[in-house]
């Protein structure tokens, strides 16, 4: 049973930490291989594109308070170089089975399930999905996780989901209006 909208801010106004996917999720799933320009070309440079209104997102999410972190199945120097771009406090990379990581994160910042917020595209995030006071999967992602989130975006991922994620949040925890504010003056 979907959740009111009432339920869902109750949810959201409890969340200290957003934690994200990152392909399907902050890109659109796709990546590159480029040849990296070696005189036989037998090196691959790999490539992603992210979306600069999730960025901005992710940098209202830190002004307001939010912590951020990115728990990824996949290792890429890409992905490390647009944490460290965007400040998100933690990064955890080549997780294929992403439930360790996460655990070891909520210890280690001192949370309680229901502070964090997962927002997932596939199967394997489920385990998560499953525990995080905010379950969030992208408009674009894999079917069977509407089943078990409470909160599908209407944008896809790598396409403004996790904007759409955070907006949800700071509306709920009533910072949004403040950081608007900011912008219209």
């Amino acid at each position: 049973m979907p959740l009111t909208r009432r339920e869902l801010y109750e949810r959201a106004r409890r969340v200290k930490f957003l934690l994200m996917d990152v392909d399907g999720v902050l890109t659109d799933g796709r990546i590159y291989y480029l040849p990296d320009g070696s005189s036989n070309g037998s090196k691959l440079l790999e490539t992603k594109t992210f979306n600069s209104r999730d960025g901005l997102g992710i940098r209202l999410a830190h002004q307001a308070g939010l912590r951020t972190g990115i728990l990824s199945g996949r290792s890429s120097p890409v992905v490390r170089y647009r944490a460290q771009e965007l400040g998100i406090h933690f990064v955890h990379e080549g997780a294929l089975e992403k439930l360790d990581p996460y655990l070891k994160v909520v210890e280690k910042e001192g949370l309680v399930n229901e502070e964090v917020c997962y927002v997932g595209d596939d199967l394997v995030d489920l385990p998560i999905l499953k525990r995080v006071g905010l379950a969030v999967g992208v408009a674009n992602g894999h079917r069977l996780l509407k089943r078990y989130v409470h909160y599908w975006t209407r944008d896809p991922g790598g396409a403004g989901a996790v904007r759409e994620t955070i907006e949800l949040i700071l509306t709920a925890q009533r910072k949004f209006r403040e950081i608007m504010n900011h912008y219209l003056r």
